[in-house]
């Protein structure tokens, strides 16, 4: 696919997302289902993902050049920023499904996977 994923391609992949819809959230885009998953800078460089604490260790370790934790009260609960430009498609596309499905309906969550 493609190697160094944009702000477009995020865009894109999120709102390819079943229920995903984008609203202005202060000065980035936000995505949402029934809660806001990711949002996007204004500048396109970088969105912060909704993971769980697990998952969020897991990426940040893993991938310390792309991924850290916001540096407050919101990074506790799981908000991580990510660099885009660090990141290939197939990797914000994986991320993004990570975290749409943290922001599903609890009732749809339960019985509809993603794809």
């Amino acid at each position: 696919m493609s190697f160094v994923a944009s702000s477009s391609d995020l865009r894109r992949i999120a709102l390819s997302l079943d229920g995903t819809s984008e609203a202005p959230h202060f000065e980035r885009a936000a995505f949402k289902v029934a809660r806001i998953y990711v949002t996007l800078a204004a500048d396109g460089r970088t969105a912060n993902f909704k993971f769980a604490r697990d998952e969020q260790e897991m990426k940040c370790m893993t991938a310390p050049e792309a991924f850290s934790p916001i540096p407050n009260a919101w990074g506790r609960q799981g908000w991580t920023t990510a660099k885009l430009s660090a990141l290939s498609v197939a990797e914000v596309r994986a991320a993004l499904e990570i975290a749409w499905r943290h922001a599903l309906p609890k009732k749809t969550s339960t019985r509809k996977k993603a794809k």
